[in-house]
């Protein structure tokens, strides 16, 4: 297991946006149904919602704190750091793929039509 990088300050670079908080668990419902993880499967295939952690000096539009919904695979693969608040995992989005932004955390109840296919054996 890889211990997170220790960080003092943090600063995105240009327009770049760094999110956290995104979410590749199972998810609960409103209605109280349980979905498990479809992370890696077809049905995974879905945009996913995250929580901005640091914005470049050059992006105008969106904040640090708000909650970006981006296509799905328009992001990098999560770096664990440690800041003076705790550990995080970050990710830089894609800044054509943010398709919504919103002040508050969204359920994430969002239902992929996709057909689950599991890969054949040679």
């Amino acid at each position: 297991m890889i211990a997170p990088y220790k960080i003092k300050k943090f600063t995105a670079l240009s327009d770049h946006i760094i999110v956290e908080d995104m979410n590749f668990e199972g998810r609960k419902l409103a209605s109280g149904i349980i979905l498990h993880s479809d992370n890696a499967k077809s049905t995974g295939i879905r945009p996913r919602w995250g929580r901005v952690y640091a914005v470049g000096p050059e992006q105008k539009e969106i904040q640090v704190g708000q909650w970006v919904c981006v296509e799905h695979g328009r992001w990098t693969r999560g770096v664990k750091i440690e800041d003076l608040t705790g550990e995080h995992t970050i990710r830089r989005v894609d800044n054509d793929a943010i398709m919504m932004v919103s002040d508050e955390p969204v359920a994430d109840e969002t239902m992929s039509d996709a057909i689950s296919v599991e890969a054949k054996s040679r």
